[in-house]
């Protein structure tokens, strides 16, 4: 009876879409790393990692399968899951943990929306104009910062080909 549970097609897409949220966070940790924003905060990592996962669920989103949901629905779970560790590592009490959360996942959704609007027509400047309403950010390097998310969007169906390639083929 065990071996069925891992046999599920929902362990497949869990594990694709661990393999994604860990991809995300080396991406965002890379863009945190050359100093793009002023401090080196739970909240600049947010910023980055939100755009980053909004880039994939965009790509996801735009195959218009059942199976790319239930991977974003995993990846979502994983964001979740990790920002409540997060903020639970600053010493946010047990009490106070699911109000937070709720911010952070309300924010998530907040930069959704103004984001959507721009992923079709990912310029450089449009990119650059959310990048400038952003509060952390170092204003000398957005053009740069700017360059790298439109880098990490056109290389992101590239580098998990074998993820989409397997989930095309799952039966």
């Amino acid at each position: 009876m065990i071996l069925q549970y891992f046999k599920k097609k929902e362990n497949e897409y869990k594990l694709i879409a661990d393999s994604v949220y860990i991809s995300s966070l080396k991406l965002s940790k890379n863009l945190i790393d050359q100093k793009f924003f002023k401090e080196k905060n739970f909240d600049s990592s947010f910023e980055l990692i939100t755009i980053i996962l909004i880039l994939y669920f965009h790509i996801f989103n735009k195959f218009d399968n059942p199976k790319y949901k239930k991977i974003n629905d995993f990846i979502f779970a994983n964001f979740v899951n990790d920002l409540d560790k997060g903020l639970r590592d600053l010493g946010v009490s047990d009490m106070q943990i699911g109000k937070y959360v709720k911010k952070y996942v309300k924010k998530f959704y907040f930069r959704l929306k103004k984001i959507d609007l721009i992923l079709d027509d990912f310029s450089k400047n449009k990119v650059e104009l959310y990048l400038n309403s952003l509060k952390n950010i170092d204003k000398l390097n957005i053009s740069k910062l700017a360059q790298e998310l439109i880098n990490i969007k056109a290389n992101i169906r590239k580098n998990n080909s074998y993820n989409l390639w397997f989930v095309e083929n799952l039966i």
